[in-house]
């Protein structure tokens, strides 16, 4: 095959294996052999190992494994045996470890319980207001202990206190220079690791960052309530996205920190403003009636709707040409804050999920043309078609039966099952190369490639394949994960395309630098291993 994939058209995967041997020319003129330390027997340690003196023979470097992607504008994943094998057949040894707490009081308290002077709570005040910021924004993000941080939150803005009691109620504002209100903070990068502390009070939560508008004067235009979930959908008007986005975030009588919070119930509520947002604006273009009242529509009323957007879509052909045709949605769950001020993930921990529709095509000016404005669905939709046109074959039912099909690279008899979980309508897997050490992704099993072309029970499926993934990644020890959507274009009524969706936490020690910027993805696992790690440590949602 020309083309770059581990997908073969008889469904199987394609990889190779390095067994590299070889030899170095030495050009070095000089030798600098000295010692860099003792044994604990006394006895030299040197560093002649660095100086070889003539040609270095390597006659078997480490085995790699080779593995392109199946989508190939994903690049490629090595996989160093001598790190994978340490794994293999122990699933229990993927995992991170939790994160320690900390306490900066308790430390300061150990300490001057030896001294002479008592430790009162302003003069603590004054030590923490004395250290600087690094190590406030280090606190802010590590420690567990609730009074560090509001200690910190008290030193970093400015509360308004209802009743004089000890816990803040409001925010204290300023007018700025264009007539808006501005919250007095004084250290914005302490502020934003600590209201991304799980660890900080529910109160002050309330006061700095989950009170309806306390972030900014985005409009409120959908909300799901019920039972104990509560969530908001905010409109983001001046979007990074052209065209604007909409964010679904947990209310703030609905406080969700740690994914092990999240509920089915959680999950299907900010799914279903995804889902009524999308399909009401279909509606609005197709000119199909849909209330307009502030309601929130059932699942039968939004499964309706659909199925006119769809009968509609089938009728007209091009009726979307020219106009929004496309879905984005992703999830950036988790957030840290390096004292170096390095922020190493986009998002606010209290769960929110962010969608949009984008446009078919976008005008350039003076060029008198137009060209197709971007959705990384695209790019599986260019791909899909070009694996037909050169093997005659569908490139998903390949993949699927290639799955099904799997056998582990190490030539052992283990686990060699990438499934993680599945129904009838969707599954959970790893996928055989993995972009993050952790990925993992849902493919829609029938020929269903947008949330348009999902029933009720596709999306009740995919829904709770996603719970599963994040809940799994968080039993395992990811602290940071992105989800992104690969959909198909509504518009296209011939591909195949099937609804992909990608979950990559963040490792540490794994965070991308030259290879991952060149797609070369670096693994230290085999991906059936990780499977059966995720089943090991798969929640009953139930």
């Amino acid at each position: 095959m020309k083309t770059r994939t581990c997908v073969s058209p008889e469904g199987r995967f394609v990889y190779g294996v390095h067994k590299p041997c070889f030899s170095a020319d030495n050009f070095r003129e000089s030798d600098f052999i000295g010692a860099l330390g003792r044994f604990t027997d006394g006895q030299v340690h040197e560093n002649r190992a660095n100086f070889p003196p003539g040609i270095v023979e390597e006659p078997a470097a480490d085995t790699i494994y080779e593995i392109p992607n199946p989508f190939p504008f994903r690049g490629t994943t090595y996989i160093a045996e001598s790190w994978a094998e340490q794994k293999a057949g122990k699933p229990e040894r993927i995992r991170l470890p939790k994160p320690q707490g900390m306490s900066f009081s308790k430390i300061l308290d150990d300490w001057f319980a030896k001294g002479p002077e008592t430790l009162s709570s302003d003069r603590k005040k004054e030590l923490f207001e004395s250290l600087p910021e690094p190590i406030l924004t280090t606190i802010a993000t590590q420690s567990s202990d609730p009074e560090d941080l509001t200690t910190l939150a008290n030193i970093c803005c400015e509360f308004a206190f209802e009743n004089d009691g000890d816990t803040p109620t409001w925010l204290v504002y300023q007018k700025s220079p264009n007539g808006g209100a501005r919250p007095v903070i004084r250290f914005l990068d302490v502020f934003e690791a600590l209201v991304n502390n799980p660890c900080l009070p529910d109160a002050y939560k309330l006061a700095m960052v989950l009170r309806p508008g306390v972030q900014g004067a985005s409009e409120i235009v959908g909300e799901f309530d019920e039972g104990q979930t509560h969530i908001f959908e905010y409109l983001r008007r001046n979007s990074y996205i052209p065209w604007g986005h909409y964010a679904a975030n947990m209310a703030h009588d609905s406080v969700r920190y740690r994914l092990s919070d999240l509920s089915m119930q959680d999950m299907g509520g900010l799914r279903h403003l995804y889902y009524q947002r999308t399909y009401a604006r279909l509606a609005r273009i197709l000119k199909i009636p849909a209330p307009e009242k502030r309601m929130r529509l059932s699942k039968d009323r939004l499964e309706q709707i659909r199925r006119e957007i769809a009968m509609r879509l089938e009728k007209s052909g091009q009726a979307l040409e020219g106009s929004f045709d496309c879905t984005l949605w992703g999830w950036n769950f988790g957030f840290d804050f390096s004292a170096s001020k390095y922020r190493l993930h986009a998002s606010h921990q209290q769960i929110h999920q962010q969608f949009a529709m984008v446009p078919s095509s976008v005008e350039s000016p003076g060029m008198k043309t137009s060209f197709q404005s971007f959705a990384c669905g695209d790019m599986v939709a260019e791909f899909v078609r070009e694996y037909r046109a050169e093997t005659g074959k569908s490139f998903f039912e390949s993949y699927l039966r290639a799955i099904e099909n799997n056998r582990r690279m190490d030539g052992l008899d283990g686990e060699s099952d990438l499934a993680v979980w599945r129904d009838e309508n969707a599954m959970l897997f790893v996928p055989k190369a993995q972009t993050s050490q952790w990925e993992l992704q849902i493919v829609t099993l029938p020929e269903v490639g947008n949330i348009v072309e999902a029933d009720t029970r596709m999306r009740n499926s995919l829904d709770r394949a996603m719970l599963l993934a994040m809940r799994t990644l968080w039993n395992m020890g990811a602290q940071m994960v992105t989800v992104i959507e690969y959909a198909k274009r509504i518009s296209d009524e011939h591909s195949d395309q099937r609804l992909v969706y990608a979950f990559l936490p963040k490792i540490p020690y794994s965070m991308g630098a030259f290879s991952e910027a060149q797609l070369r993805w670096i693994n230290g696992h085999f991906p059936e291993d990780f499977a059966s790690a995720c089943r090991a440590n798969m929640p009953d949602i139930d």
